[in-house]
């Protein structure tokens, strides 16, 4: 896509909604209007290339400011389209029901409520996305799950996307909460970063004192290719984090086995064929009398892969539940889960919504967390 292309997109997009409502609204609306959408027009395509540009300060500005307005347009735009739609229904309706016909009040009312409902959806999901992942609790039922394994608990983390707009501090409070779980093992579901090990190492950094029983374990998701996955597994390995490509281990308890696995992100082949996304090679010469088969994927869609390769449970993310309404409505067209525990012949998988956020830093509808997993015995 030209860079010419993305601002006349961007450009025909805003005069739409500018089109639409400004003529409706009071002469300071549409004065304030005009000038959100013209500031919007113009840093929400260069927050898109931001990564081109040289000076730090210069890209982390133009990144944060590009990025808020994107959140504010995305509910601007989706609003105003809504909105053309309800009346669309309502000329249609009025062909056949004059009283149907939206009075002049009703268009003037509608068009103000866009731009307010726009910002405080804008203002609640920057907070919400900001704001340190809440921890939410999951108990997954196991057949035949031995006493030994009772209460085994994992804590996920997922595409937190450490970039231009989560930095150090923003990783440093969610590890701290991990950290505060004390679980026996704590599972990164992929999507870490947004940018090479260069630019964003310091700010990956505070992983390396995560805190479990049993050990931090890692696979990639489809971000790490884009940003260098080769140099990311290194880094991650140095920081003492266990990255599973198509590999399990093998955990112990009081005689009782419970396998831990990962497999690359289901895209990863096209980036190296080499890590091909592959469950049933992720279990090779795993113990036969494994109590637990528990498979760390990026996607949801590795699911019918990991029910046929025999794994109890799937921990994935990927989606981020939509992160903001209405794109949750959109995930089903490529994942067959969006978010929380699902069942598949007989594994569960549970889709993470994701710890941090992509893009714009707005969360709304589709809150960020920290998953506790805990296996407990299934009821007979």
């Amino acid at each position: 896509m030209s860079l010419s292309f993305l601002f006349a997109l961007s450009a025909a997009v805003h005069a739409y909604v500018g089109w639409r409502l400004g003529p409706l609204l009071p002469l300071w609306g549409a004065w304030s209007l005009a000038a959100v959408l013209l500031a919007s027009a113009m840093l929400v395509p260069l927050s898109l290339i931001a990564f081109r540009m040289r000076g730090s300060r210069a890209k982390v500005w133009v990144s944060w400011t590009g990025l808020l307005f994107m959140g504010l347009f995305s509910s601007l735009f989706v609003l105003t389209l809504g909105r053309d739609l309800l009346l669309a229904a309502a000329h249609g309706l009025a062909l056949i029901w004059p009283q149907a016909q939206p009075s002049t009040a009703f268009l003037a009312t509608s068009a103000q409520t866009v731009p307010l409902l726009a910002a405080l959806a804008s203002l609640l999901g920057f907070l919400n996305a900001r704001r340190t992942a809440s921890v939410v609790q999951v108990d997954v039922p196991i057949n035949d799950l031995p006493e030994a394994l009772r209460g085994f608990t994992i804590a996920q983390i997922s595409d937190i996307h450490v970039g231009t707009t989560i930095r150090h501090g923003y990783l440093q409070a969610i590890v701290e909460r991990v950290n505060g779980l004390q679980a026996d093992v704590v599972a990164i579901t992929g999507d870490l970063v947004d940018g090479s090990v260069r630019e964003l190492a310091e700010h990956v950094a505070p992983l390396g004192t995560l805190s479990s029983k049993h050990g931090t374990y890692f696979v990639t998701g489809n971000h790490e290719y884009y940003s260098g996955a080769h140099a990311w597994i290194q880094e991650l390995r140095r920081l003492d984090i266990a990255v599973l490509l198509n590999e399990h281990v093998v955990i112990e308890r009081e005689g009782h086995a419970m396998v831990l696995a990962g497999v690359a992100d289901y895209t990863a082949h096209h980036f190296d064929p080499s890590h091909q996304s592959d469950p049933v090679k992720a279990l090779a010469n795993a113990p036969g009398h494994a109590a637990v088969k528990v498979l760390l994927a990026h996607q949801p869609r590795s699911a019918s892969q990991a029910a046929q390769a025999g794994f109890d449970l799937q921990l994935s993310g990927h989606t981020h539940g939509g992160q903001f309404w209405p794109w949750n409505l959109f995930v089903p067209l490529q994942q067959p889960y969006t978010a929380g525990l699902h069942r598949l012949q007989s594994l569960w998988i549970y889709v993470s919504r994701g710890t941090g956020y992509w893009g714009p830093p707005k969360r709304f509808g589709a809150p960020s967390e920290i998953t506790h997993v805990r296996l407990v015995p299934a009821k007979r």
